[in-house]
């Protein structure tokens, strides 16, 4: 099982990213996908879960309206659309399967 996340970087408050994660060896259409993010000085928070057909995603109630998440089982590859970022999103953020997590991508939301 390999994740690699990307897409993150310095936004300002309010603003947009899109983060990307790429998955290779195991069934990926076949897999519910998890996104997770640890603030500085933190625990791991889930995010966001979507199910393998992409058709059901949840999310924790501080992301909701905010962050999308969506899948393309063509190019075994997860999305996580976030909008209206605010600081406290700040965070390493990771896709996971599992219990296997890449490597993580930061995102910092600061003026």
């Amino acid at each position: 099982v390999k994740l690699v996340e990307s897409g993150g970087g310095l936004v300002q408050p309010g603003g947009s990213l899109r983060l990307s994660c790429a998955a290779s060896g195991f069934s990926f259409s076949r897999s519910a996908m998890n996104w997770i993010r640890q603030a500085p000085g933190k625990g791991l928070e889930w995010m966001s879960t979507i199910t393998g057909s992409g058709g059901i995603a949840r999310y924790v109630d501080s992301v909701e309206g905010r962050f999308t998440t969506s899948r393309d089982n063509g190019r075994n590859t997860l999305y996580l659309q976030m909008n209206n970022q605010k600081p406290e999103d700040t965070a390493v953020y990771y896709c996971s399967v599992g219990s296997t997590r890449g490597l993580g991508t930061q995102v910092t939301v600061s003026s």
